[in-house]
């Protein structure tokens, strides 16, 4: 049986589980989840993802706050020029407790005393926030695997740039015109063609 503290993904959080008021930084690199993306954009499963955040208890869980950074590999969709760069985004999501048993209420209206009396300011919960992922069974660690691989591939650009003024392909030869920017071809137009050959025709029959 795998323990919870041995995912690469764990962070213990007992600490702030504790009571209502708590705050725990959260600042280190994570492997990527498998299944962000694909070949043509996503994140390498394994390549290190860094969170930057902190955790802050309330009544019914812990909310998590964090700026999430991940290698990002892409193609620019005009030239196709292969793109490597960091991808940053911002994530609040919740982690309630396990329902607790109706010989703890005394323990609840405590730490509702608990968290009237507390002055920190929690935007996030469980009713204002969609995002909801599961502790573990004692409460300990939060595992944020799946948050990681949710929040990343429901946020994907699927429309990158390799620059904002990228030129793309030549429509005619595939060549990049951002390396030849002087390049073109001449196009005649058909319509002429026919004009001018009518034209010949015309001055012939004249002779």
């Amino acid at each position: 049986m795998i323990r919870p503290e041995d995912s690469a993904w764990a962070i213990p959080v007992a600490q702030v589980s504790s009571r209502p008021g708590q705050r725990q930084e959260v600042d280190a690199a994570y492997p990527a989840p498998d299944g962000i993306g694909d070949q043509i954009v996503g994140v390498q499963e394994g390549s290190d993802i860094r969170v930057d955040g902190a955790f802050d208890s309330i009544v019914d869980g812990l909310v998590l706050q964090a700026h999430v950074v991940a290698p990002l590999h892409a193609e620019c969709t005009r030239c196709l020029t292969p793109i490597n760069r960091d991808w940053g985004l911002d994530t609040t999501v919740f982690f309630p407790y396990a329902p607790q048993p109706t010989g703890a209420m005394h323990h609840n209206a405590r730490a509702a005393e608990d968290r009237a009396n507390s002055e920190v300011e929690i935007i996030a919960g469980e009713d204002e926030s969609e995002d909801t992922y599961p502790l573990s069974a004692d409460g300990a660690y939060a595992d944020i695997e799946a948050l990681l691989r949710d929040t990343l591939v429901e946020n994907l650009p699927l429309q990158l740039l390799c620059k904002p003024n990228c030129r793309g392909l030549c429509p005619q030869c595939g060549i990049n015109l951002n390396e030849h920017p002087d390049h073109r071809h001449d196009v005649t137009d058909i319509r002429f063609a026919s004009l001018a050959g009518l034209k010949a025709q015309l001055e012939q029959e004249q002779q």
